[in-house]
């Protein structure tokens, strides 16, 4: 897939023990030897679902965006419609019953932005997948209980502007807006 040279791993791990679960995440420790031969600990997350984000194009260029309190962050965000595949759900699946819960929508037409992401991988095993979903037809929303949303359509180039300012923070959407972009940009 790709001509970028690849190292084996400098790490050694010696033992693993899980240290905290619940219905999202996995937490693990990790002793190891590491690059420089000394021993030490690695906390690695280990999330249940694969991360999916999609980017919903209207026929007219605008992009849906969802606004959500995000409690980690202890902040409002502006984002593409994101969620999450269950563990051996393919994610197109997963990004099709998050855009139908969260906006109320569904696509006639996807695409696959990329490949596979990897977020935060110095400390999580997060894997996304985003996608271009255009020709779009609107249907009941069922957003999950713990979500509290509100969707807003801006133009594409309106949503990047809010990404080179800042104020589109989010990692998965500031990916896919400009993933989109460039693959509009060349015819597709």
């Amino acid at each position: 897939m790709t001509d970028l040279p690849r190292e084996p791993s400098p790490w050694r791990t010696l033992s693993s023990r899980p240290v905290y679960a619940n219905a999202w995440m996995r937490v693990r420790e990790d002793q190891v030897l590491r690059p420089d031969g000394a021993p030490g600990v690695y906390g690695v997350i280990e999330p249940v679902r694969v991360a999916t984000g999609v980017v919903a194009l209207t026929d007219a260029g605008e992009v849906w965006l969802v606004g959500q309190y995000r409690y980690p962050t202890e902040v409002y965000s502006w984002e593409i419609i994101e969620g999450g595949a269950d563990p051996h759900e393919d994610p197109l699946e997963g990004a099709r019953r998050e855009l139908k819960e969260e906006a109320g929508l569904e696509a006639a037409d996807w695409r696959l932005l990329g490949g596979e992401l990897h977020l935060s991988n110095c400390i999580t095993a997060e894997r996304a997948f985003i996608y271009l979903a255009r020709g779009l037809r609107q249907v009941e929303a069922a957003p999950e209980a713990t979500e509290v949303l509100r969707l807003l359509r801006v133009p594409l180039a309106r949503a990047l502007d809010l990404v080179d300012q800042g104020a589109i923070q989010d990692a998965v959407s500031v990916i896919g807006l400009t993933l989109a972009e460039r693959a509009l940009r060349r015819g597709g």
